[in-house]
This record gives C-alpha cells, sequence and structure tokens, in this order.
C-alpha cells in the first residue's frame, strides 16, 4: 500500500486498498490501518463515503466467511484413507485416516471417535436365528485384525465399551462417537458391505456342510474361535490314508469302531437318529486316547488344544460345544477327569447329551434363551466303562461300550507323529461321497445292518445306533479306504448289552436281592440292629419304608419296580394291592411279599437256614 500521505480523494477510495485491508489475517493491524486511513480521508474530505465503503467490504466479509463455513462443511463429505486392503468407504462428515477417525462440529474443532483405523466390512445374518452380527476391520501397531460381534454391541454405548477387550481403543468417552461413526458408514456403504449368511454352528446347515461349503461363513463364539480353526485340513493325504490303512489291517476293533464312530456322526442327521456315545474303556496305556486323537484326525487337528476335548467342562459348556459342533462327533479324554461338581448328576449330563437338546434358560431380560441343539456322537475313553457312572437304563441305552484290553498299536509315537502332522482329509471326503449317494441310497444300507442286528434279546435302540456306524463303515472302506476291511456283524454285535442286563427293574431286583443276602439279620427276630422285614415261605417280606430306601439308594424308582414285579409274578399280593397284611413280631402291618429268585428246594439245616445261588443264607418257616 502506498504511504498514507499519497493517497487522494480517488485512490483512498479504490478497491485495491479495501482488497488489501480486508485480506489482512492480523485483525489488530486490520483495525488500526482502517483507523489510519478514516483519518486520511477526513483529511481529504471523503470520510462519509469512505465509512460506506467498509461497511459494504465488512458486510461481503461476513458473507464470505460464512459461505466458506458452509462450503467446508459441504465439503466434509469425506472417504475413509485407511492404507491396506480394504476398500475406501464413504464416511461423510467423518475424517478418518491413519491417525485415526475424527468428528468436526460447525466450529471446526476436532472430537476423536478412535484413535486408529476402524471400519465395519461384512454383515453376517445367521440362518438359525435370523440375527445379525458385524465384522469389523481395524488396525492397530500397523497391522489388521478382524474381529466378528454381535450387532448390538455396536449400537450401543454402553455395550461398545467392551471391544476394548478385543483391542479397540475405545471408552466411555468416545463410545458415543464411534458407534455414531460405525452407524454413519455401515447405512452410506449398503452396497459395499456385503450381507453374508452364517452359522454359529458346523456340519448340515440347509443342504451345506459348515465348514467345507464357503457360501456359508461361521459367526460363532468366540470362545470356540481354536476348536472351528483347528477343523481343516493339513498335511500330506497320501501319508495319512496309508498309515491307516496299515493300522485297519491289524484287526484292531477299537481302530476301525472309532474310526467308523467319528464319521458316522454326520450321517445321524440324514438318517434321523439321537445322538449316543462310543466309550472306549480298559486299562491305563494301552492307546485309548491315541484312537481317540486318531478318531479326530478325521476331521481336525488331533490335539488336546485343538479339537480334542476333555471332562473338565461343566454341563453348560459341554452343551454349547456340541450346540456349536452340531454335526461333527464330539470327542472327550478320560472320563474319570469329569467336573467333581458334576459328578452325582454325571448320568444327567449323559441323558441330556444324548437328547440332543440343551436345557431351556432364561435371560437376564426375564425371556427365553435360544435352545441349544445338535446330532452328533460322542466319544470318550477311560479306565472305567462310561456305563459304570451311570445306572438308569435310558442313560445306559445310548452308550456303547468297547473294551480294549490289550495293547492297539505296535508303534504308538509313529502313529502319534503322522497323525498330529496330517489330519483332515478323510472327513471332507467323506462328506463329499455322501452328498453324491443320496439320502436314500444311506439310509438303505443302514436299515439293512439294522435288520441283520435285530434280536428280541439286544436293545434295539443299540442296535440302530450300532447300524449307522457299520454304515459309515462300510461306505468309508469302500469308497476311501478301499481295502476290505469291513467291521463283521458277529465283532460289532459284542458291544450290545442284552435287554435284561439293561432293564433297571431287573437291576433293581437283583440289587435288592444283593442286599437282603448282605444284611440277612435285618430279617431274623434275634440280632439287635433295625429290621427290614422278615422271610416267609421263600419270599422276603419288607416294611414299605425299608423297601423305599433300598430303592432310593440303589437309583431306582419303587413305584416302577413294583409295577414290573407285579406283571413277573414275584410278588405276592392281597385285593389289587402290591403289599399285603403280614404279622411280624406280634404287629399286623401292610408289607411287600418280594420273591426270592431261585430257592433250592432242600432240607433246613439245623439253625434253620437255606443256600440261596449257593452263597445266600436266609432263615427259613
Amino acid at each position: 500500500m502506498k504511504p498514507l500521505n499519497e493517497l487522494t480523494k480517488q485512490t483512498i477510495l479504490s478497491e485495491k486498498v479495501f482488497d488489501e485491508v480486508f485480506n489482512q489475517e492480523d485483525e489488530i493491524y486490520k483495525a488500526r490501518l482502517l483507523l489510519s486511513l478514516q483519518d486520511r480521508a477526513a483529511e481529504l474530505g471523503v470520510k462519509g463515503k469512505f465509512d460506506q465503503m467498509v461497511k459494504a467490504y465488512k458486510r461481503v466479509d461476513r458473507e464470505t466467511r460464512q459461505r466458506k463455513k458452509q462450503q467446508q462443511t459441504a465439503g466434509m463429505n469425506n472417504y475413509t484413507d485407511f492404507e491396506g486392503p480394504y476398500e475406501n468407504m464413504y464416511c461423510g462428515s467423518w475424517l478418518a485416516g491413519e491417525s485415526g477417525v475424527y468428528a468436526q462440529n460447525m466450529s471446526q474443532v476436532e472430537q476423536i471417535a478412535c484413535y486408529h483405523p476402524i471400519l465395519p466390512i461384512e454383515r453376517l445374518k445367521n440362518l438359525e436365528t435370523g440375527e445379525e452380527q458385524i465384522k469389523l476391520a481395524f488396525k492397530r501397531n500397523g497391522r489388521w485384525e478382524e474381529i466378528i460381534v454381535p450387532k448390538t454391541m455396536i449400537t450401543s454405548a454402553s455395550k461398545i465399551v467392551a471391544l476394548s477387550g478385543r483391542g479397540v481403543a475405545v471408552t466411555s468417552e468416545n463410545a458415543k462417537l464411534l458407534v455414531r461413526y460405525l452407524s454413519d458408514v455401515e447405512n452410506r456403504n449398503t452396497g459395499q458391505i456385503a450381507v453374508q449368511y452364517s452359522s454359529s454352528k458346523l456340519g448340515w446347515i440347509k443342504k451345506e456342510f459348515l465348514p467345507y461349503d464357503t457360501e456359508i461363513t461361521f459367526d460363532g463364539d468366540s470362545r470356540f474361535r481354536q476348536l472351528f480353526e483347528s477343523i481343516g485340513e493339513h498335511g500330506n493325504r497320501d501319508k495319512w490314508y496309508e498309515h491307516v490303512r496299515i493300522l485297519r489291517k491289524t484287526g484292531r476293533f477299537e481302530i476301525k469302531i472309532m474310526l467308523a464312530a467319528s464319521l458316522a456322526s454326520v450321517l445321524l442327521k440324514v438318517i434321523g437318529a439321537l445322538p449316543f456315545f462310543v466309550d472306549l474303556w480298559g486299562e491305563s496305556g494301552k492307546g485309548k486316547s491315541v484312537t481317540l486323537m486318531l478318531a479326530a484326525s478325521v476331521w481336525a487337528d488331533p490335539s488336546e488344544k485343538a479339537y480334542l476335548g476333555n471332562f473338565r467342562n461343566t454341563d453348560v459348556g459341554l452343551e454349547a460345544k456340541a450346540n456349536m459342533l452340531n454335526n461333527l462327533p464330539l470327542i472327550l479324554d478320560d472320563t474319570s477327569q469329569r467336573n467333581k461338581k458334576y459328578q452325582e448328576d454325571f448320568e444327567g449330563i449323559v441323558y441330556d447329551l444324548c437328547s440332543g437338546k440343551g436345557k431351556t434358560r432364561s435371560n437376564k431380560d426375564l425371556g427365553i434363551n435360544t435352545e441349544s441343539h445338535w446330532n452328533n456322537v460322542f466319544l470318550t475313553n477311560g479306565e472305567k466303562p462310561l456305563t459304570s457312572y451311570v445306572t438308569q437304563g435310558g442313560a445306559i441305552n445310548r452308550v456303547l461300550e468297547v473294551e480294549s484290553s490289550e495293547d492297539i498299536y505296535e508303534d504308538v509315537q509313529l502313529t502319534l507323529d503322522i497323525i498330529k502332522n496330517h489330519y483332515g482329509f478323510a472327513g471332507k471326503d467323506f462328506v463329499e461321497v455322501i452328498k453324491a449317494m443320496g439320502v436314500e441310497a444311506i439310509r438303505e444300507i443302514q436299515k439293512d445292518f439294522q435288520r441283520q442286528l435285530f434280536d428280541d434279546e439286544k436293545m434295539q435302540k443299540q442296535s440302530i445306533s450300532l447300524s449307522i456306524i457299520l454304515t459309515a463303515d462300510k461306505i468309508a472302506t469302500d469308497t476311501l479306504f478301499k481295502d476290505g476291511q469291513y467291521i463283521s456283524i458277529d465283532e460289532a454285535k459284542k458291544v450290545l448289552i442284552d435287554r435284561n442286563e439293561l432293564s433297571d427293574n431287573e437291576r433293581c431286583y437283583r440289587y435288592i436281592m444283593d442286599k437282603v443276602a448282605m444284611n440277612c439279620t435285618r430279617f431274623d427276630d434275634d440280632t439287635a440292629c433295625e429290621k427290614w422285614g422278615t422271610f416267609k415261605d421263600g419270599y422276603a417280606v419288607f416294611y414299605p419304608q425299608a423297601l423305599e430306601e433300598l430303592c432310593k439308594t440303589g437309583g431306582f424308582s419303587k413305584k416302577s419296580f413294583l409295577s414290573w414285579a407285579n406283571k413277573e409274578k414275584i410278588i405276592s399280593h392281597s385285593n389289587g394291592a402290591n403289599t399285603k397284611p403280614t404279622r411280624i413280631n406280634g404287629t399286623v402291618c401292610k408289607c411287600v411279599w418280594l420273591k426270592i429268585e431261585q430257592v433250592l428246594e432242600q432240607e433246613a439245616d439245623e439253625n434253620g437256614f437255606i443256600k440261596i445261588d449257593e452263597q445266600m443264607e436266609l432263615p427259613f418257616e
């Protein structure tokens, strides 16, 4: 600008002077300059005109600033600017770059939403529940990670802070902004963020089989992520098949049936059968755990920290794991490790797992949680049979016991080395085979085996379970192993339990007879002890309460037992009741007359006793 004393009436009112004044960034200098120019305009006699020009320029300057701010605000329709494998997404007014995600208000004050790059990249819609989850990608320490979380977690400021435990930099201070940012990006990029159908369960999902069919993705509980990732092919296919054929040719029944049972798990839904247990038991050091690992290697990494599990889980944990595996076998090592808290109710856990359905549980909102359900085979092992931990026929009926009394493997270490480094091939191959065969062909094979196993003296539920295992064995032998090493019918029948051995009421009767033999003094008149009753005419005559307590101690139902005993005609009664009046020590009471099994007709000895089963001595009248 010219010196003030050089300005004339014309030049002091020129646009050049005013532009130079109003372009000054220093507001204090601008004000001083205007005052000096006003004094010079007064000297030149044009102060009024000068003041009008100043007022006009101030108005234009104000409007220009407002328009610029609006343009800047409108220009905040940004795209993310993250370095990485993901496409940039439209994020509206958010500033999203490598330094983090920021929100800008009209005063141009930046507010932090997240200290690092983050964006939603995929929506997952669960086929079973219809609920949605969201896959987030975020970058920390120069590395991108992906996590899947429930949609409800990122729509609530109080819930999204839980992501801090997964590595996302979110606190209660920036939670609301992060919720808004993720919502804006998701809803403004519906065409770019794909919807992927998902399932929290493995196995058969409609006509697909997870994890082998890629049209459906897994969105299950993060607790089972390691289990899920263990499933799949690894190593050399030929090495696994070659070694397993060698093992099968040894003729060891334990190897063949556990392999077949593992494969049979995916047939249950096809055939429409209920879950069941296959338990390998015997002395320690015979190779039981290795056989379980071999069965696991059909599908996955057989290591204990991968696919192989144990009984240290709670009943809720076992239900959740069974629900996740769905149709794949649940393999549990060493029944002796069962959770001590649930030892008394272990029978109930076995029964519940074989029902294929979890317990109905309410949530904190007093609603009902989605029920768990599964349809698979449970493979277990232990030094004692699984049935030694259960007593009810309903539970025993769902267990196939396989005894191992000799060493199963000649070279245990060789087998372990191979199955730990080469696994996951047979399961995938088997699924492809049964898809190609079709449901009807598989069911025909199973029905044929069931007819061959049919026996009035054997339990039919066990026969159905065994027929499914034989079906899997035949299909696998014909199409996968091609070695002719079938499980024979005669060999398979050895695992079936006789109907009489399984009947709760039959076992209750034997239990009571054993108790009678062990407690003869409770039926005589001489010994000072608590009495259960007396003996009359080949019958053990019980006080009703004594029989009630015996049944309860043995875990049996008195009502069920008496109904069965009445049909079997081993109780003597009157007037249609299960009791009849009896005089004992001068007192008449209603007692249960239970016939003593296999009474031998012989003379009483000098003490008035006869022998029962060559072992039991009873007073005889």
